[in-house]
């Protein structure tokens, strides 16, 4: 049998190191008889040349050939320069699932520990949409804005790899982490669509929970939970505080999972200051390394590698970062070497991980598209253009404004509904206690009688032009129904 290849980028800062220790590991349990690494240049070398992606044309085609990636930390650049690597990766394969797994490993003490409170849940989080779009512009001299983008396929998809994956690991409940008591459009179609995936998994209870609250709780009654999917943002939060909770980031694996694409890191810092100098723990990327093997069906050899940790961690062994720290601390390739010698061995004070028999390596992929995909969920919607909010930059008081924009609507099918500044209604009615910024959000609406579906957005267009010979327009959205339902939020205090 041919091996799997991978796509290796050991990262930048301590990566390569650690990069090394987990290679040496996964060889001496025989894995890498069924897989090949090669290398790919990504993050600082890339970023270095210039090159504001991070990645280089080279890079991207072996990633596409191999569908799997393996690596260490990445550098991003500091204010300035191109955006994260770690994000662009993820974005531009579309692993639209990012999969951690967060559980009390022995040797690492924590609060938790302490109490005999024992640890195993897992994070799935939206990996491609929400604010990580990455979509900003400045306003006015005092606002800049971030557009948060959420769709329909894009949260189903990641809701229905949470439940295949409870499926597939026994878990009898999943919850969805959200904030739809206030963004009731964005979030809230983010748990519909959870909700929707759910119907299609009988055997699993879902439940879901405000994501302020699930903080709480997290930190209060962790053992509550076992599997929990949120959105891109919130679930980035969430997923480190999990991480806290069995004793940092170190010990916290982590996988991109896409159609095509799957990508598997260390998802801790570059830790320059430790760089080259032998000593940083390589159990981050080392769990990363054994989900990669699960997912290619290499479930003898993860397993193996597995226990023989558990067994290493139960026997004091630790790098600096962590442990008893009456007893030295081992560098990188030492702790390797000490998982190295308890392949095949089991840990004795915590549960064994099941070792199966060997199998074949595995991938399966979808054929390579001839061109990017469009996907979707709701399709032959019937909507109507029913008016449009025009955001002005503009130091006029509300009650000024709404003279110049009642002027501006005279003589069309709209009038002015609404003005408000930050999302709080502050025309028609609102309260002269509420302090304004130099943006404004102006609604305009079909007057009384105008029947929807008589026009499109040519005249909303036209309301805009007017309005931007008096004003400057930072931006337009359309306001439309979606079978009769308003696809628009109300203002605070509306």
């Amino acid at each position: 049998m041919a091996k799997l290849t991978i796509a290796l980028a050991p990262g930048d800062g301590i990566g390569p190191e650690i990069t090394d220790a987990a290679l040496a590991i996964l060889k001496a349990a025989g894995a890498l008889d069924s897989l090949e690494f090669v290398r790919v240049d990504i993050g600082k070398s890339e970023f270095e040349k210039g090159n504001t992606r991070g990645i280089s044309d080279a890079a991207i085609r072996a990633i596409e050939d191999c569908g799997l990636v393996l690596k260490g930390p990445m550098e991003t650049p500091k204010g300035g320069g191109g955006k994260s690597i770690n994000v662009t990766l993820r974005k531009l394969f579309s692993a639209f699932a990012n999969f951690r797994v967060f559980r009390t490993l022995p040797g690492v003490e924590t609060v938790y520990s302490k109490a005999g409170l024992r640890i195993d849940m897992s994070i799935v989080r939206e990996n491609v949409e929400d604010t990580y779009g990455g979509v900003e512009h400045r306003l006015t001299n005092d606002m800049i804005q971030c557009k948060r983008l959420i769709s329909a396929p894009g949260s189903e998809q990641v809701a229905r790899f949470a439940f295949q994956t409870a499926r597939r690991l026994g878990i009898a409940r999943v919850h969805c982490g959200h904030k739809a008591n206030i963004m009731k459009m964005t979030d809230g179609l983010f748990l519909d669509r959870f909700r929707a995936a759910a119907r299609d998994f009988p055997e699993i209870e879902p439940a879901d929970v405000i994501v302020d609250a699930l903080c709480m709780n997290l930190v209060v009654r962790p053992q509550q939970y076992r599997m929990i999917v949120l959105p891109n943002l919130q679930g980035d939060i969430v997923s480190d505080l999990c991480a806290g909770l069995v004793g940092g980031l170190g010990f916290a694996p982590s996988a991109n999972i896409g159609t095509h694409v799957s990508i598997f890191e260390a998802v801790h810092g570059t830790a320059p200051d430790i760089a080259g100098q032998g000593i940083a723990n390589p159990t981050s990327l080392l769990l990363s390394s054994v989900m990669l093997l699960r997912h290619v069906g290499l479930l003898h050899e993860a397993a193996t590698i597995d226990n023989a940790l558990l067994a290493t961690l139960e026997s004091g062994v630790r790098t600096g970062d962590f442990g008893d720290r009456n007893r030295p601390a081992a560098g990188t390739m030492a702790f390797a070497d000490a998982v190295v010698e308890r392949l095949g061995k089991t840990p004795g004070t915590v549960p064994p991980v099941a070792v199966p028999p060997r199998g074949q390596a595995r991938l399966e992929r979808g054929e390579r598209p001839s061109g990017q995909r469009v996907i979707r969920t709701f399709k032959n919607v019937v909507t109507h253009v029913v008016g449009c909010d025009i955001y002005l930059d503009t130091p006029l008081s509300a009650a000024a404004l709404a003279e110049e924009m009642a002027r501006a609507c005279a003589d069309t099918p709209f009038k002015l509904s609404l003005i408000s500044n930050r999302g709080t209604m502050v025309w028609p009615t609102g309260s002269v206690y509420t302090e304004c910024v130099d943006y404004y959000r102006v609604r305009f609406e079909l007057r009384d009688g105008v029947v929807p579906g008589t026009f499109g957005q040519s005249r909303c267009v036209a309301l805009m032009d007017r309005v931007a010979e008096s004003f400057t327009v930072c931006s337009y959205e359309l306001l439309r129904t979606f079978d009769g339902v308003k696809g628009f939020s109300m203002a605070q205090g509306q």
